[in-house]
C-alpha cells in the first residue's frame, strides 16, 4: 500500500489529484467544527454518549459533527440511504432498470434521480435531529432560543443548515470523483471515520489513568485490533475461482479460443452494504424513539409494549447481537442475489462457446454456480457478522471500552483503503500503457 502511494506521489498528474483531494477533505474537516446557529453542543454530546447504537454510529461516521452540531452533522447518510433505496428499486421498477442498461447516459440520469431522493431524505432526518435535539435528555433541551428569536425560524435555521450540510458533502464527494483519485464518497467517509481515531486513542489512556487495572486490557485490545485487519484484509482479497475453458473455433486459416480462465468470485462480495442494511432496520426503534419517547414509568398494556419493544433492540440487550446477526446473513444473502444471475453467466458463457469442465452447459452449469454461489456468500455472511457483533459483545462485557462499532468502522476503513489502492495502481497502469502504435 505504501509504495502505491509513494508511486503514485511521484507522477505529476497523480500527486495533482492527491493533493487536490486532501483539499477538499480539509474543507469537509473544516465544515465538521463550524456550529449550526441555535444549539448546544454540551446537551448534544451527552444525548450521543447515552443514547446508544444509533445515534453513536451516525456520529462516527459523520466525525463526530453530529455530537457537536455542527454544518456536516448529517455528513453522507442521506445520500447513502438514496443510494441504496435507487439501487433496489433499480431491480423493481422497468423504467430504472432499462436507465441501468443505457450506459453513461443511463448512470448519469441514476445518479441525479439519487440526489433528489438524497435531498428528500436529508430533510426529513434534518427534521428528526431538530425533535430529538428539542426534546433534549431529562427535559433538557439542547435547542436554545435566544431573546426575540421565534421557536420557528429556529427549527427553520436547524433544518436548512442540517439540509444544505448534506448537500456540500455530496458535492466534495462528486469533487473527488471528477478532479482527484476518485471513491469521493467513499472518501469522505473514510475521513470521518479516521477523524475520531485520536479521540478513541486518548480515551483509552485517560481510561488507564483512572483504573490500573485496565493497563493490560488495553494492550490486547490494540492486538486485536491489529489481528481484525488482518483477517479483513485476508477475507476482502480471498476468492473463490471457478474455472472455464474456451471451446476452439477455426475461422479460415486462424484458431480462436481454446483458452482457459476463471470467474471470480469474492468471498466478502457484497462488501460492507449489508451492515448498513441491517443497521438500518435495528435502528427504526431508535428513530420512533425519537419522537415517542419511553415513559420512565409506563402503564397500561400498550406502554409496557412499547417500552419493551425499544429495550429488546437496545444494543444494550443480547437479543440486539443475536437479531443483528441474523439480519445481516439474511441482507448478505439479499445482496448477493441481486448483483449475481448464475442463470445470465451460464447463457453467457453457451454463447461464447464456453463451459465449466465437467458441468454440462445450460441448467446444470447455472445450478453449479448456484452452489457455489450459495456456499461463498454464507462464509461471506458469517464472516460480515462475527466483525460487526464481535466488538458489541466486547461492549457488553466491558462498557468503559466503548467500542461497539469498531468492527464495521474498521471494515469500512480496510475496504476504502483496497480500493483506493486499487484504483491508484490501474491510473498508473494506464499512464504507463505504450498502446499498439508504439
Amino acid at each position: 500500500m505504501f509504495t502505491t502511494f509513494r508511486n503514485a506521489w511521484k507522477v505529476p498528474e497523480l500527486r495533482k489529484k492527491i493533493l487536490y483531494t486532501l483539499l477538499i477533505i480539509l474543507i469537509f474537516r473544516i465544515g465538521c467544527h463550524i456550529p449550526v446557529p441555535f444549539l448546544d453542543a454540551s446537551v448534544l454530546s451527552s444525548m450521543i454518549s447515552d443514547e446508544g447504537n444509533f445515534l453513536s454510529y451516525m456520529d462516527i461516521l459523520s466525525g463526530g459533527a453530529l455530537s457537536k452540531g455542527t454544518l456536516f452533522a448529517l455528513a453522507i447518510q442521506p445520500y447513502i440511504n438514496a443510494s441504496i433505496i435507487v439501487q433496489l428499486l433499480t431491480y423493481a421498477l422497468p423504467p430504472l432498470e432499462n436507465l441501468q442498461k443505457e450506459g453513461e447516459e443511463g448512470r448519469k440520469k441514476l445518479n441525479t434521480i439519487t440526489m433528489f431522493v438524497s435531498l428528500a431524505i436529508s430533510l426529513v432526518m434534518s427534521y428528526a435531529y431538530y425533535v430529538t435535539q428539542r426534546n433534549g435528555k431529562d427535559g433538557v433541551s439542547a435547542v436554545k432560543y435566544p431573546d426575540g428569536a421565534a421557536g420557528v425560524f429556529a427549527a427553520f435555521v436547524i433544518i436548512a443548515s442540517f439540509t444544505a450540510g448534506s448537500c456540500v458533502v455530496v458535492w466534495l464527494g462528486n469533487r473527488i470523483n471528477e478532479k482527484g483519485i476518485g471513491n469521493g464518497i467513499s472518501m469522505i467517509l473514510f475521513a470521518g471515520i479516521v477523524s475520531r481515531g485520536p479521540s478513541s486513542v486518548l480515551a483509552m489512556f485517560e481510561l488507564v489513568k483512572s483504573d490500573k487495572k485496565y493497563i493490560l486490557i488495553v494492550p490486547v485490545v490494540l492486538i486485536v485490533f491489529v489481528l481484525m485487519i488482518g483477517f479483513i484484509v485476508f477475507m476482502n482479497e480471498s476468492e473463490r475461482r471457478i474455472p472455464i475453458q474456451y471451446a476452439k473455433r477455426v475461422v479460415g486459416r486462424k484458431q480462436y479460443g481454446g483458452q482457459n480462465t476463471h470467474i471470480p468470485m469474492k468471498v466478502a462480495m457484497s462488501g460492507v452494504m449489508p451492515i448498513i442494511f441491517a443497521m438500518a432496520i435495528m435502528s427504526l426503534p431508535a428513530t420512533l424513539e425519537m419522537f415517542i419517547p419511553v415513559k420512565a414509568d409506563p402503564v397500561g398494556f400498550w406502554q409496557k409494549f412499547y417500552a419493551g419493544f425499544v429495550h429488546f433492540f437496545s444494543y444494550q440487550s443480547g437479543w440486539y447481537a443475536i437479531l443483528y446477526f441474523i439480519l445481516i446473513i439474511a441482507f448478505n444473502y439479499f445482496y448477493v442475489a441481486m448483483q449475481y444471475n448464475p442463470i445470465e453467466i451460464a447463457n453467457n458463457l453457451r454463447q461464447n462457446n464456453g463451459g465449466i469442465p465437467g458441468i454440462r452447459p445450460g441448467k446444470p452449469t447455472s445450478d453449479y454456480i448456484q452452489r457455489v454461489l450459495s456456499k461463498i456468500t454464507l462464509i461471506g455472511a458469517v464472516f460480515l457478522g462475527v466483525i460487526a457483533i464481535f466488538p458489541i459483545l466486547t461492549n457488553l462485557a466491558m462498557p468503559q471500552l466503548n467500542i461497539a462499532m469498531g468492527g464495521t468502522s474498521i471494515l469500512i476503513i480496510v475496504s476504502v483503503v483496497l480500493e483506493t489502492v486499487r484504483t491508484l495502481e490501474s491510473q498508473m497502469m494506464m499512464r504507463h500503457h505504450k498502446g499498439f502504435l508504439e
